[in-house]
């Protein structure tokens, strides 16, 4: 079947939905209308905001919908769309029967994970901030679960040592938009495969909150490296120091040890934790910008043996 002649209906709101948006327009799929969620103040200033998908959308001259719900009126736009596709990427609703039963080809979804890992809201941050060596993308198709639908195929992903949510992000978008493209392809030529997930070895990836930000160097310089990672650029991992809030941004492993806080070197800043060691490489403190962190090491004129 020609991609032209498929109906498409995209749903998603992040930057990664609007790459894998953009991806499809690009390899000439007949995208018909975006769902996306509603603009939101965003800043100290609280200027409303499109979402990412909706400015695609509108580059593309493709129809908007910004529905509160997908129950009652909007499920009757769908019907009328009458989409022979449904895509979802990183939507934040989960889509009610009425819908899902719509399309001919049935409802995919994106999942940055290696499903049944990870199914949740934040698969990416947790990957990191377990010490995963390894994620990837899901297209599944949809069912009335979360996350919880037959897969179609997966795309492993490495992930380097020290990269971060944002860049990991970044790299998993580039490929999962390609893959995701392909996949949908194989589906409408009835090509694609089907396997249910076993649910016995599924794991979940809820939400970060601002809560779990705070560590400690009384924890090992691996398990803060990871949070540190999973946790940049939002709700980013930080540290009290002069009752003041430290956000750590970047960090390095370093083959040192000494106590706790201890800090080991100031040029750079490398600091001892409750096992192994960490450079500080880039820091921000309460009410300044983000500095290396051997600039702040000087600006407070830390000595090796000061506890932080």
């Amino acid at each position: 079947m020609n991609k032209k002649d498929v109906k498409v209906l995209f749903m998603g709101t992040p930057e990664i939905a609007r790459g894998c948006l953009e991806q499809l327009v690009n390899d000439g799929w007949n995208v018909i209308g975006a769902f996306t969620r509603e603009d939101k103040p965003v800043g100290r200033k609280q200027i409303m905001t499109p979402p990412p998908v909706k400015v695609c959308a509108q580059e593309h001259n493709i129809p908007v919908y910004q529905p509160k719900t997908l129950k009652g009126e909007a499920t009757d736009v769908i019907k009328e769309l009458a989409p022979d596709l449904i895509v979802v990427v990183a939507y934040g609703r989960i889509l009610p029967k009425d819908v899902i039963d719509i399309p001919q080809f049935g409802c995919l979804n994106l999942h940055v994970s290696l499903l049944p890992q990870y199914r949740g809201a934040a698969p990416i941050q947790w990957a990191l901030i377990n010490g995963d060596k390894q994620t990837g993308v899901t297209v599944m198709h949809i069912d009335e679960g979360l996350d919880t639908g037959d897969i179609i195929d997966v795309l492993p992903i490495g992930i380097g040592e020290d990269e971060t949510q944002e860049e990991l992000f970044a790299d998993v978008e580039e490929k999962g938009r390609v893959f995701l493209s392909q996949v949908c392809e194989r589906v409408v030529n009835g090509t694609a495969s089907r396997t249910p997930q076993d649910h016995t070895k599924a794991t979940l990836a809820p939400p970060l909150t601002k809560e779990m930000a705070l560590f400690s160097f009384d924890n090992t310089a691996e398990v803060i490296h990871n949070k540190v990672r999973g946790q940049n650029p939002w709700p980013s991992a930080h540290f009290m120091f002069s009752d003041k809030k430290i956000k750590v941004i970047r960090t390095k492993k370093v083959d040192a040890k000494g106590k706790p806080g201890e800090i080991l070197s100031t040029k750079p800043l490398v600091v001892a934790c409750g096992e192994g060691a960490l450079q500080l490489v880039t820091v921000q403190p309460e009410g300044s910008k983000a500095m290396d962190g051997t600039a702040w090491s000087l600006g407070r004129r830390f000595n090796k043996g000061d506890i932080l």
